[in-house]
């Protein structure tokens, strides 16, 4: 009975609203009707938890104990209250608390769903009923102070509502004041986004190379922390202004009591001061070895803001219309199209500033590279632009990374014509570029231009240096960067390594090769068979057949097993001192290891059987090459050719002479001199003149002995496979 006497009163209480003070329906109906006509809360609310609480573990469905269902006329009464208040909204002052329209209207938000959730069967009319008695108790407690914080206790419960309902409504109205505490931080947020100060760290962030999302992620961290550092002084402030009041209170209250007693004056309060404490000396910043707190760092900062305008953050403009069909228009050029006439249409229809343009080149770049390239090479020259080094850089580094050297120099050319010189990115990407490329001039002077930034070369810089040394056919200089890039604690690649040593070993040069195989030897526990082989090779060449012998012992000895290229390199070895007993014991050693000879080898023994006149040995040993089934090597013909027209052979000689004009380009200038000699030597003089003249077609420079050679011999000599043409 007793639940139904306080029904009694609630439902009366609905009864009576067309009888409440303007003001409580004019906020009720406000709030209404901003719910109504606004959407803004719905994503944060759509998601919030059935009606109950953790404490009070009966559901919201409980409020039928409470609210009662009565007469249509009593409701439409009701109605009718609310559709008055909302007509008198507008005539009302318009001074109203702001924070605590938020307050309601996210409140009520949130509370009508969870009341129509309770009660599914109610009418919108009965529903804004239940509303208003809850916002009217909400007001009540707002007043009182009982929804200030987060987290406080909740309110007496009335004998109005359950313990259920009240503790549905402090949940809603924490995560309302939550939510709104999230806002205000956000909308405060935006303000330190955009200070001067979080600008000037990006734009210095941009000039040394961050950009994209990680300059995005620094941005919002600055503000922050700018943010936070000014909370923390307000709530000194906020603390130190208590202090004195509670000072002046209390000295207020003395003198009072001196005044009152007259017996003895009050005691002294003793201030209390509140400060930060003085750090000594001043901040230094290192990164990377370099001293950023020197005030010449200062001096470049000052520098390069004066050089450039402040970034602009605004939102690019819509593209819509005409201008929308140029930029597809844009997106669907090819890679031989003009697009300096779209661009300019372009320009003329949209009026772009830099956030523009930024937005059309990110467009093309995902769309059509081909068009991003040439439009970005002309965007350079917008003056709306504002074109800085980062620009240059970007565009630098595609070309440079697809080798377009052309494109490179031509965009640089026009950095020099603007007065912007090359930044850290530019230099490293032209050291790439031009050491690939094997523009070894062009790779120095940039590599020489990055270290004058004050910057060390990375791992990447270095080998790309080393390979362009290496493949400029100057190891020596190689080697020597290489030990400057040990000195300073780098270590280089076992890549780097095999390149140096395999440069020094094709030279014939063993010192060299020596000396990388000892770094080697430091850097690895062991060294690979081709770096074994290489050795070999660079002792062989070099004419120290003795030491080439040794290392191919070594390289047993450290249980690799010798492959054919490693064995012709001991036997060539062996050929330039014409040791033919010291080969043939070492190939029968091998035989008796199991180690088989291969086609290399083979090829080498035929060279030197041909140098050596001894036609049928050489002749055994293509036999034995034929039986291999592989094919055999080029230098074979060399081998064939020279030793068939030194004995005048002229059927065989001209057979392996039309096998090398075929595959003439794969000759090298010693190839062609020895032909050419052999050639001369067996009386076809016609032959050996055509070889010479497909020498000089490769602008191979001849011998002075085979120059003279060829200049002295009359014109009309000739024998062989000349008198057979005739």
């Amino acid at each position: 009975m007793k639940s139904f006497l306080v029904s009694r009163q609630a439902i009366h209480r609905i009864s009576l609203l067309s009888s409440k003070t303007p003001t409580l329906c004019r906020n009720f109906s406000a709030i209404t009707s901003s719910i109504s006509h606004s959407d803004r809360h719905l994503r944060s609310y759509e998601d919030q938890t059935p009606l109950k609480n953790a404490e009070i573990p009966r559901p919201i469905s409980d409020f039928n104990r409470y609210f009662h269902f009565t007469r249509e006329s009593r409701l439409s009464e009701s109605s009718a209250a609310i559709d008055d208040s909302n007509d008198q909204e507008v005539d009302e002052d318009e001074d109203e608390d702001g924070t605590t329209n938020e307050f309601l209207s996210r409140f009520v938000w949130i509370m009508r769903g969870k009341v129509s959730e309770a009660y599914p069967d109610c009418d919108k009319k009965m529903v804004d009923g239940m509303l208003l008695l809850i916002v009217e108790k909400v007001v009540e407690e707002i007043e009182r102070g009982g929804f200030n914080k987060v987290g406080s206790a909740p309110p007496s419960p009335s004998s109005e509502f359950s313990d259920d309902l009240w503790a549905t409504i402090w949940e809603v109205s924490n995560t309302v004041l939550k939510d709104m505490e999230k806002e205000r931080k956000k909308e405060k947020m935006k303000q330190y986004v955009q200070s001067p100060e979080v600008m000037e760290m990006c734009r210095f962030a941009g000039e040394i190379g961050i950009r994209g999302d990680l300059l995005r992620e620094l941005r919002f961290k600055w503000a922050r922390e700018k943010m936070e550092d000014a909370e923390f002084y307000e709530s000194l402030e906020q603390q130190r202004d208590l202090d004195n009041s509670v000072r002046e209170s209390e000295t207020v209250d003395g003198v009072e009591e001196e005044e009152e007693e007259g017996s003895f004056a009050s005691d002294e309060v003793e201030p209390r001061s509140i400060s930060l404490p003085k750090r000594k000396g001043k901040f230094k910043y290192k990164i990377y070895g370099l001293e950023l707190s020197d005030p010449k760092w200062g001096e470049v900062a000052d520098k390069i803001h004066e050089a450039e305008e402040e970034a602009d953050w605004k939102e690019p403009k819509p593209v819509t219309g005409k201008c929308k069909l140029v930029m597809e228009k844009l997106e669907s050029l090819q890679e031989g199209d003009d697009p300096s006439g779209l661009l300019s249409e372009w320009v003329e229809l949209l009026e772009p500033n830099r956030v523009d343009w930024i937005a059309l080149l990110n467009q093309l770049r995902e769309g059509n590279t081909n068009a991003y390239l040439k439009v970005a090479e002309l965007v350079l020259d917008e003056k709306s632009f504002k074109a800085s080094i980062s620009d240059y850089s970007k565009l630098i580094h595609i070309h440079a990374k697809e080798n377009h050297n052309e494109d490179v120099e031509r965009i640089l050319k026009k950095m020099s014509q603007n007065g912007i010189f090359p930044d850290i990115l530019t230099a490293t990407a032209l050291v790439h570029m031009y050491s690939k490329s094997g523009n070894l001039e062009r790779a120095t002077e940039a590599f020489e231009n990055l270290k004058s930034y004050g910057l060390r070369p990375d791992e990447k810089i270095y080998t790309s240096m080393i390979m362009g040394y290496v493949n400029a056919g100057k190891p020596k200089l190689g080697d020597r960067l290489m030990k400057d890039m040990v000195a300073k604690e780098m270590k280089p690649s076992e890549e780097v390594y095999m390149a140096l040593l395999r440069a020094f070993a094709e030279m014939g040069d063993a010192n060299g090769a020596a000396t990388i195989s000892s770094s080697m030897h430091a850097d690895l526990d062991s060294l690979p068979l081709e770096a074994w082989s290489l050795l070999v090779e660079a002792y062989g060449k070099a004419g120290q057949a003795d030491k080439a012998k040794n290392k191919f012992d070594e390289m047993r000895r450290h249980g690799h097993k010798p492959d054919d290229k490693c064995i012709a390199n001991v036997v060539q070895a062996y050929k330039g001192e014409n040791s033919l007993d010291k080969a043939l014991r070492l190939l029968l050693q091998l035989e008796k290891d199991g180690i088989e000879i291969g086609v290399i080898t083979y090829t080498v023994l035929v060279d030197w059987m041909a140098n050596l006149g001894l036609i049928e040995e050489a002749e055994q040993l293509l036999v034995k090459i034929s039986h291999l089934g592989e094919a055999p090597p080029f230098e074979l013909q060399v081998s064939l050719c020279y030793m068939y027209a030194t004995v005048r052979n002229e059927k065989k000689t001209l057979q392996a002479l039309g096998v090398l004009e075929a595959k003439k380009d794969q000759m090298g200038p010693n190839e062609f001199e020895k032909v050419i000699t052999a050639l001369k030597k067996g009386g076809f003089e016609k032959d050996a003149r055509r070889m010479y003249k497909h020498m000089e077609a490769r602008k191979f420079l001849p011998s002075e002995s085979l120059k003279m050679d060829m200049l002295g011999t009359p014109r009309a000599f000739g024998s062989g496979y000349g008198r057979m043409r005739r």
